[in-house]
């Protein structure tokens, strides 16, 4: 039924809203925010489709069309030893992708556990725990990466090849895996503590609220209430730090491949091209540019999701 004020004119009902549908209008009047979502909605399809639209392999060689610049058969000019730099730029991106996402998964699980406890439980717990975040955030991310990388990559590389000994599978001869690993791993360990800051500044808040001790009243476990309460009470403040921490995990990736301690050759990656464009940067300016321009537009959108989503969610700070 319509409703009817005092003066007997109907009123038109006003559909409920809620907080995340209410975010989302926020979301999409943000200009910049949606530019950024764009972007990034074309970098994933790239990603995901980009490979099997290029007409080189981005392993494919060819010395007789070695550094040549930007042109209609190499969109994007070829790289020192006739690789087709689109492809690798194209490729580069889908390498990006899989590492933000896998490594920001790893991190965002270790670090709501990790924090929810902490806050959840306090005392000791929670000062043992800020203790290890504290000593992990201290550390400089690339001693931490090398350290890592240089004793645990060897014994891992044995590894694999003693499992090839024993089963002749050929997928422990493929070193590629290893390279992943070791990256997802690492680049991971940089990236948990701010999650785990993030949702324990957020249980603190809610842990004392009224729904949480009824929870406790009806026998529920810490488990079970950190899971169903604490935890999903905190994602509006995760969201946000995911979406930033995407774009983080995409420039880490890129910067320990440039240092020769990320994603190793032949895989394509950012960090790899621009590393090896900066060698003949003033004779091939294309080799670092195709690179560079896609890791900064990538950086760019994901900041200015980031920027969105903490204006839509959090609308009292939002400047």
């Amino acid at each position: 039924m319509t409703a009817i004020d005092r003066a007997g004119v109907p009123k038109l009902e006003e559909k409920p809203t809620g907080l995340w549908s209410d975010a989302w209008v926020r979301l999409t009047a943000n200009k910049i925010a949606m530019v950024g979502l764009a972007a990034i909605a074309i970098l994933a399809l790239v990603a995901i489709f980009g490979p099997a639209l290029t007409p080189y392999d981005f392993l494919t060689q060819s010395l007789d069309a070695r550094n040549l610049p930007p042109s209609m058969q190499h969109w994007l000019g070829t790289d020192e030893l006739g690789r087709d730099v689109a492809s690798r730029v194209i490729y580069g991106t889908r390498t990006a992708f899989l590492v933000a996402i896998v490594v920001t998964g790893i991190s965002v699980v270790i670090g709501s556990a990790l924090g929810a406890i902490a806050g959840y439980f306090g005392g000791k717990v929670d000062a043992t725990i800020m203790w290890f975040t504290d000593i992990f955030m201290s550390v400089p991310n690339l001693l931490l990466v090398i350290v890592i990388n240089t004793s645990m990559k060897p014994p891992l590389g044995r590894w694999m090849d003693s499992m090839y000994m024993a089963t002749g599978n050929m997928l422990f001869r493929n070193t590629v895996i290893v390279d992943f690993i070791m990256v997802f791993g690492t680049i991971a360990l940089v990236m948990w503590p701010p999650y785990a800051r993030t949702v324990r500044a957020q249980v603190l808040t809610v842990r004392s609220q009224p729904y949480v001790l009824a929870a406790r009243s009806l026998g529920l476990t810490s488990s079970q209430i950190i899971l169903r309460y604490l935890i999903p009470n905190s994602i509006g403040p995760l969201i946000v730090a995911v979406s930033a921490g995407l774009g983080g995990a995409m420039v880490l990736e890129s910067a320990f491949s440039f240092l020769g301690v990320g994603v190793q050759p032949p895989t394509p990656s950012w960090g790899l091209m621009i590393s090896d464009g900066l060698r003949t940067w003033q004779q091939y300016p294309h080799l670092l540019a195709a690179p560079a321009i896609a890791l900064a537009i990538a950086s760019v959108a994901f900041s200015f999701i980031g920027d969105g989503l903490n204006d839509a969610l959090n609308p009292k700070g939002a400047k």
